[in-house]
Order: C-alpha cells, then structure tokens, then sequence
C-alpha cells in the first residue's frame, strides 16, 4: 500500500522553518521592597535638623512640632541629608531653662548666639562651640560674667554684653587675645579699671557706656581710623580730650556725656568729615564754643549741656534749622545774640547784653530796668521802638491834663456868655 503524502499545510510550515528566529528577553530582577530601599543623599526630598540638635532644642523648650529652621529664633543652613543650626536666639527665658553642656556641644555648628532676657546660671561652654561662635549677645542674661569666661570666645567678630554684671580686673583681660573683634560693647556692666593701651585695629563700633572706668582716653582709642561709633559716656573718666581725636576720620558718632572731661573742646574734631552725633553733656568742658562747628555740614545731634562753656553762641538761626537736637542748657556764662537768634527757639540760655555776657534774669514789668537792659544790644530799630515805648508810657497823663483844660476852658467860655447875655437885657 502507497503511503499518503503530507498535508499542504505541514509542508508550508517545514519549509519555512529556517527562516524564523525566537527572541527572549533576559528575566527582570526582582522589585526591592520599599521598606529596604536606602536613601540616596542626593534624594530630592527636604533635609531636616540633625537629631542630636533636634534633642538641643527640645531642652531648651523651643517648640519643634513644626520644622524648627523655620522658627523666628533659629537659622539653619541648607546641608544634606541634615540641615544644621548657624544661629540661635533664646529670649524672655523660663526659670527652668537650663543651658546643659552636652546640649551646647551638640550645637557647636553654631555661628551666632544670642540670649536676651535669659537670667540663668552661666556654664561652660565647650571648645567646639567657642571655635565657632563669631557673634555672642548677651543682654541682662546669666547672673553673673568673668572677663576670664569671656576672653576664651577668642574667635568673635561680635561682642554685645550689656546689663550683666562682669568680673574683670581689667578690660585687657577680656580682649587681649580677641584680634578679630569689629563691634565691641560692653555696657553698664560695672567693670572697673582704665581704657586698654592697647586695642585691636579691626573695631569699628565701641560701646564702654554706664560703667565705672577711670583714667583718660589713650591714644590706642585715637588711632582707629576706621571707627565709626565711640561711646564712653556714664563713667568717670577724666582728663581733657586728646588733639589726636581728629584721626577717627570715619567717626560718626562721638559720646562723651556724664564724666569728668575737662578743657576746651578741641579744634582737631573739625577734621572729621562725617561727624553725625556729637554729645560732650555733663562734663567740665570751659571756654567757649568753637566756630567750626557751625561748618560741620553732616552734624544732626549736639549736645553741650551742663558744662562750663561761655561767650556767645556762634550759631545761626539756618544753621540751628538743619539739627534734629540742639542742646546748650546748663551754662551759667553762655548766652545768645538776641539779634541774630529769637527766643522762641527755646535754648534755655540767657541773651547776651552787648558786651556779649548773659544778661540778668529780667526784673518786675513795670521797672525801668528792663526796658534800659532790652536796649543794650539791639540795633537801631529795636532802640527806636523802645524808646517809643517809653514816649508812649508817659503820654497818656499829659494828653488827659490838656482835655480837662480845654474842657474847663469850653465850660468857662459858656457860662461866661449866658451871663453876659442876661446882662445885655
């Protein structure tokens, strides 16, 4: 028997055999789980505060339910995967507020601290945060300061520490190794002892105010030219101020107030351009009050109160109109020229007589030595009208005399003609 031939169909397919080719595909691996994924540095997510500062904060009672860089008493910087503290205000602290050391050490990336209003007990700060501190403020905060405690903040750039009590033999001791400061203050801290002889170049701000310092200004102070602010007043300071202050060229406000400088006020001051603020009140300043100072075209503030100056005030009304403050009360031999300044301005001084002496304080109205004392030392005008005053004073009873004698007169000349008249009849 004859086999039978193979479908068509089979035939198709064996003869198209060699020409097909099978792709596969390599396996996936497999999906990792989410929860074992690390994460990547780079992630796009938000950083938050390191956890060590994160534990800082909380025991410092600052909130940090929400992201504690935004807090308006923290900054952060912008590291990844964890942002850090760069500066940190506590304010208005409770009285259990504790600064423990291992919470500063946690925050030793800090560059700027400020404590205001925190009376609480002082501690030692440790070598990383003092490394990295270059502004400290601290006002009416921690009991109790040491120069010594101070002087280890060797890297600052910014010293602010005002109504707490510093123990110091001496300033030295705090700023003798402080070569970086700028802006310096130290205010109503009871320190004692004299201005340092020597004093870092770099300041541009100095604030020794409300303290008991003695001495006088050394040329350390003057030798500053890039000082802007230099405020000594509410000491005891004394001495006259040294002809070498005209070399604070950048100064722009001068304070002085409240001690016990003495002499005349000296010229060289015309030689700072920029001079804004100027108070030298409460002092024992004598002479009299230099011209230059009314070219002194940047001059907004002056105050020369309560001192021993005399003469005659050598400002004009144009120049007293450019001051937001003029003070000049308190100087028994001062006086201005009634010609040139009108009493209305309210100097609190006397007027000058024409020797170019105050005047006495001015007697009863009716007295005829206020009216001689107002003529001394006004000009031909004022002469005039005083003297038309005086006419005029006088006047009055003469005017009277001679209508009551016209009056007589009339009154004699009419009953003399009816009698005449019923004479006539």
């Amino acid at each position: 028997m004859k086999p039978s031939p193979p479908p068509p169909s089979l035939l198709i397919l064996l003869f198209l055999l060699p020409t097909i080719t099978i792709s596969v595909s390599p396996p996936l691996p497999p999906t990792p789980s989410p929860t074992s994924s690390p994460i990547s540095p780079s992630s796009s997510s938000p950083s938050t505060l390191d956890p060590n500062q994160l534990k800082a904060l909380q025991s410092l009672h600052i909130p940090t339910t929400k992201d504690p860089c935004s807090h308006n008493a923290t900054l952060c910087d912008s590291s990844k995967p964890f942002r850090h503290l760069i500066s940190l205000t506590l304010s208005n602290c409770s009285s259990y507020v504790s600064l423990s050391f291992s919470a500063l050490k946690s925050l030793s990336t800090i560059h700027s601290l400020q404590l205001l209003n925190c009376p609480i007990a002082p501690i030692r700060f440790p070598h990383e945060l003092t490394s990295s501190l270059r502004s400290f403020t601290c006002i009416k905060s921690f009991r109790k300061i040491s120069g010594l405690w101070l002087s280890r903040l060797a890297n600052l750039t910014d010293l602010t520490v005002s109504n707490v009590q510093v123990k110091a033999s001496g300033l030295y001791v705090v700023l003798g190794h402080m070569s970086k400061l700028k802006t310096l203050t130290i205010s109503h801290a009871n320190l004692t002892g004299s201005l340092p002889n020597h004093i870092h170049s770099n300041l541009t701000h100095i604030d020794f105010s409300g303290n008991q310092l003695k001495g006088s200004i050394p040329p350390s102070i003057t030798m500053l030219d890039g000082l802007e602010i230099l405020n000594l007043s509410s000491n005891g300071l004394k001495g006259e101020i040294p002809s070498s202050i005209g070399d604070l060229i950048s100064l722009k406000n001068l304070s002085l107030a409240s001690n016990s400088f003495s002499g005349s006020i000296p010229d060289s001051i015309s030689a700072i351009p920029g001079l804004v603020h100027m108070d030298l009140s409460s002092n024992q300043f004598n002479g009299t009050i230099p011209k230059f100072i009314s070219e002194m075209r940047n001059l907004r503030y002056l105050n020369l109160a309560n001192n021993n100056l005399r003469g005659v005030v050598p400002f004009n009304l144009t120049f007293i109109k450019r001051f937001a403050m003029l003070k000049v009360s308190g100087n028994s031999n001062l006086c201005y020229n009634h010609s040139v300044l009108s009493s209305k301005l309210k100097l609190e001084i006397s007027p000058c007589d024409k020797y170019g002496m105050p005047m006495s304080p001015p007697p009863a109205k009716d007295s005829s030595a206020d009216d001689s004392s107002n003529s001394d030392y006004n000009d031909s005008g004022d002469d005039g009208s005083s003297s038309h005053k005086k006419e005029h004073h006088h006047g009055p009873n003469k005017v009277v005399l001679g209508v009551a004698i016209a009056l007589s007169s009339i009154v004699f000349l009419i009953v003399f003609l009816i009698l005449c008249s019923k004479c006539c009849r």
